[in-house]
Order: C-alpha cells, then sequence, then structure tokens
C-alpha cells in the first residue's frame, strides 16, 4: 500500500502534566523484517503508565508512541517478513507504537488470532502470553503436577496465567483484592484464590499444609511479599519477579534461600531481543495455541475504551478496580 500521503492518529503524551491527547502524522513503513498492522484495538498494559509518567523510557530503537500490543490486519510487509501477507488477520506484540491506528511489529512476534476470538480479545494476548510463558515456562521451567503461586492474579497477566497454568498440569494458587474476584479466579483454573486484603497468602497457604510446598512463584508485587515468597516456596523452588508494585526494597531474611535451594531471578519483556521473543512466540503456537483455537484458555476483557478516551482508560486501570484486560479500539 502506498503510505506517503496517508494519515494515522497516535495518541501523544504531554510531558509538563502527562495528560494524554491524540495527534495525526503518517502511517509508518515496515522495515524489511516487519509488518504494518491497520490496528483495531490494541492492550492496555502497567508499562504503559510508567511510560506515560516518564518512568519507563522506551529502548531507542522502540517507537516513543505507547502500546506494546495491537490486534488487526496486515496492511504492509518488509521484503523479510515471511509467511505473512497483506490481509491476514494477526495480534502482535509490538516495539512500541500500538496506541495508533498503524503499527509496526516485528515479523516473529506476529500471532494468527485464534478461532473465535474477536479483535479485542486477542489484543489482550500478546504480552500476556509472551510474559507468563517466558517467566513461567521457560524461566522457571513449570512442570505438570507442580504447584504455582500467580500474585496479581486478577490482572491481564494473571487471569490468562492461571488458565495457561492449570491447562498445562499444574496446580494454581493465587492472590486478588476482592472476594468477588477470588471466586471468580476459582472459576477459571486457581484450585485456591486468596484474598491480600483480608487474608495473608503465606497464612493461608501454610494451614492448607502448603508451606514450603509451592514450586513456582510469579510475583508483580514484591515489597513484603519478596520474604512470604521465601518462606512458602518449596525445596528447589522457583520465584520469578516481573515487578515491583509495593517497592523495590525490603528487608529479607535469606538463610531460606541456601537451605531449600531456591532460585530468586526476574525479567522484563521489552529487554529481550527479537529473537528471543521470535523463540518464545515459536514455543507458544506449539505449546498453547492449540489451547486458544479449543477455547480452552480465552482472556479475560474487562472493558472496552474508544481510542478518543484513552486516558479514561488508563485512570481505570491506576485505580487497580479491574479484572483481565482493558483494551483500547480504533
Amino acid at each position: 500500500m502506498n503510505t506517503s500521503t496517508s494519515q494515522c492518529r497516535y495518541v501523544t503524551v504531554n510531558p509538563d502534566n502527562h495528560h494524554l491527547g491524540i495527534a495525526t502524522g503518517p502511517i509508518p513503513e515496515p522495515g524489511p523484517d516487519e509488518v504494518l498492522i491497520k490496528v483495531h484495538s490494541a492492550g492496555l498494559n502497567r508499562a504503559d503508565l510508567l511510560q506515560r509518567k516518564g518512568l519507563y523510557p522506551p529502548p531507542e530503537d522502540a517507537s516513543p508512541v505507547m502500546g506494546l500490543e495491537v490486534a488487526g490486519t496486515v496492511a504492509a510487509v518488509g521484503a523479510n517478513a515471511g509467511k505473512w501477507v497483506p490481509g491476514d488477520k494477526v495480534c502482535a506484540l509490538t516495539h512500541g507504537g500500538g496506541y495508533a491506528d498503524y503499527a509496526v511489529a516485528p515479523a516473529g512476534q506476529c500471532l494468527p488470532i485464534p478461532s473465535g476470538f474477536s479483535k479485542g480479545e486477542a489484543a489482550a494476548l500478546p504480552e500476556a502470553l509472551l510474559t507468563i510463558w517466558h517467566n513461567l515456562f521457560q524461566r522457571a521451567r513449570l512442570q505438570s503436577g507442580e504447584k504455582v503461586l500467580i500474585h496479581g492474579g486478577a490482572s491481564g497477566i494473571g487471569t490468562l496465567g492461571i488458565m495457561m497454568c492449570a491447562t498445562m498440569g499444574a496446580e494454581v494458587y493465587t492472590t486478588a483484592g476482592t472476594d468477588e474476584k477470588c471466586r471468580a479466579l476459582e472459576g477459571r483454573g486457581a484450585t485456591r484464590a486468596i484474598n491480600y486484603k483480608t487474608e495473608d497468602f503465606e497464612a493461608v497457604l501454610t494451614e492448607m499444609g502448603l508451606n514450603n510446598r509451592i514450586n513456582v512463584i510469579l510475583d508483580m508485587i514484591g515489597g513484603d511479599y519478596i520474604q512470604k515468597n521465601i518462606n512458602v516456596a518449596a525445596p528447589e523452588g522457583r520465584i520469578v519477579n516481573i515487578a515491583f508494585m509495593n517497592g523495590f526494597k525490603a528487608e529479607v531474611n535469606f538463610a531460606p534461600l541456601l537451605m531449600k535451594r531456591i532460585t530468586l531471578t526476574g525479567s522484563t519483556l521489552r529487554a529481550q531481543s527479537f529473537a528471543q521473543k521470535t523463540a518464545m512466540v515459536e514455543e507458544i503456537m506449539a505449546h498453547i495455541f492449540p489451547h486458544l483455537e479449543s477455547g480452552e484458555i480465552k482472556p479475560v476483557i474487562d472493558s472496552i475504551y474508544p481510542l478518543e478516551q484513552v486516558e479514561q482508560a488508563h485512570g481505570h486501570m491506576e485505580g487497580g478496580q479491574h479484572m483481565g484486560k482493558i483494551i483500547l479500539r480504533m
């Protein structure tokens, strides 16, 4: 397609007050290894909130526009884009730029939209799929039959992660902020969801006879959870941190780390290379995509906002009352 004379809307950030607006500019051109996607929907992530406030600047080679995942239709392809052709329906992990009518994405970070999925549902997949797959299945080596604790279970990553882990044969425990959310998460595969506002997850797991028996923990909370995670972890347990919403610092007794031979690690998805993300997509296509196609795994959509209401969408995420993914529709 000829994009030289066409325009597209995209979201801007006022650096002085961090308010969001909408501007119009040229449609981006895909590079040799990229596809250009006419965006139907884009997923919101907490990384977007941080980037908006200047706390998570994009890499130098990334688009300054927010938005890490989209779903839509391939509009144009680079010379080395492989199997993708214009007209394909895809969802993709972008290198930024997703809050726009058109976005480019590395060809290896695109997935077909599963059968029966709306584009809004598909936009909820890429960031959560790759985050869960890399941290729980690649980094923590979660196996069928093991016990996994997923903090922040009502988030987009948490809700999809619970279903992925349960489908792959793990016994899933999680934390969330209301009884209603906890019961909903139990309905989606969690053996026990713990209301962190009224219960102490370490005490609950201990009462259930699960102290020192949790094989894998995915934590986005940090703070005082760091010690509690170490306490409940099983011998040879693996703890993966992907965020620290309650703070990066804590006073920790690391003696159990030695006694139980625990692995404590962490990662961010954006810092990984395109080659690493492509490998994640290939493994997801082999191991998880069939369960998406069958409907066994499906993302939870909290709400959908038109692009013009992006400021309200961010406010809804910051409020913390949502369950599942918040989506922008172009």
